[in-house]
């Protein structure tokens, strides 16, 4: 199975310090929607694993993440693309759970519900936190320079990523160069 897990905020849409509370606010980033349905299109199992602790906080239900889901899906089919499953952490960093990123819980929830090993899963979010939690369950970490890395454009990447991690510029970015990888492994 092809599998690649994605982070959701920064990484697909657009991030805020205040959290994205509705579907109103729920924006794709540039590009993001196409890229995935480039790897749907290539045969990949896209999963989202995000830190969603403003369910903890209380600023928005359930109820709300899931009309945001349902936006995010509606839009990414009108692409041609599709999403299988979407892993979220609905705890605070006081809870001190196993599934709140840097912390491996969610990919290993990933890993268990699709039934393969994480060695070498491609897994790419926008901060230390996710790719130290994918570098954690064994999956091969990417950074995308949006969201809380849009600062390191044109910088060197900070020296704390996991060994190994690449960077792209975005979701686009990092789609071709899984989809140009493949490719080439084929021939």
């Amino acid at each position: 199975m092809k599998l690649v897990i994605l982070d959701r905020d920064g990484t697909i849409n657009s991030d805020s310090d205040d959290f994205v509370k509705t579907p109103e606010e729920w924006l794709p980033l540039p590009g993001a929607l196409e890229a995935i349905a480039r790897l749907s299109h290539a045969g990949w199992h896209v999963v989202i694993a995000s830190n969603q602790s403003g369910l903890g906080r209380g600023l928005f239900d359930v109820g709300t993440l899931n009309a945001m889901h349902a936006k995010m899906l509606k839009m990414l089919a009108l692409q041609g693309g599709r999403m299988d499953a979407v892993f979220y952490c609905p705890h605070t960093a006081e809870d001190n759970c196993q599934c709140r990123k840097p912390k491996p819980g969610l990919f290993e929830q990933i890993g268990l519900r699709f039934g393969v090993p994480l060695k070498g899963v491609p897994t790419v979010g926008d901060s230390l936190r996710d790719v130290q939690a994918g570098a954690a369950a064994g999956c091969e970490p990417h950074l995308v320079l949006t969201g809380k890395s849009e600062k390191y454009r044109g910088l060197p990447p900070p020296q704390d990523l996991p060994p190994g991690t690449l960077v792209h510029q975005d979701l686009s970015a990092f789609a071709d160069f899984i989809l140009v990888r493949e490719a080439e492994l084929a021939l």
